[in-house]
């Protein structure tokens, strides 16, 4: 039986992708402490980069991104994740509106597991939702240096409602 290839996602508005970008950016100090940059959001996926700075190093002998930096990287990925998603559920909605039903959104559950040390110039952390239910969403993450090699993956599950 041959099954019939999904409907490619409808883009988001320009308006939503600005707002959501800059709610991610610059609203959330966190994110913007890190130097997290929202580059690529879809419905079903979302990438972010950090690009390496002092700061940010957790073992000053090899150079090495700190851990939690990491941890938060793939948590705040995931979150706006769900984010997407929820919007893309909701394209009838105008982009206010589908902006408006972040507000309850939190982590409750996050796992990071650390493959290779954190070395490079950047890094990217990507995210899709593997659930999005009425009450919870779950993610998967993946961390990875600037030559590609996988660092970290994450799995997490937030509350959406």
């Amino acid at each position: 039986m041959n099954a019939k290839p999904a409907a490619p996602a409808r883009p988001f508005e320009p308006a939503f992708v600005a707002a959501l970008t800059q709610m991610f950016e610059e609203r959330i100090a966190f994110n913007q402490l890190l130097g997290l940059q929202l580059v690529e959001l879809a419905g079903e996926r979302v990438c972010c980069r950090i690009d390496m700075r002092p700061e940010l190093i957790g073992h000053f002998q090899h150079q090495r991104l700190h851990g939690g930096v990491i941890s938060a990287a793939l948590d705040a990925t995931g979150g706006i994740a769900v984010m997407a998603a929820i919007g893309a559920r909701h394209m009838d909605e105008a982009p206010e509106q589908r902006l408006a039903r972040f507000t309850k959104l939190g982590t409750i559950d996050l796992r990071v597991d650390y493959l290779r040390p954190g070395v490079g110039t950047h890094f990217t952390a990507s995210a899709e939702v593997i659930r999005l239910g009425s009450r919870v969403a779950s993610t998967r993450m993946a961390f990875h240096a600037a030559d590609g090699s996988l660092l970290s993956t994450g799995a997490a599950a937030y509350i959406v409602s």
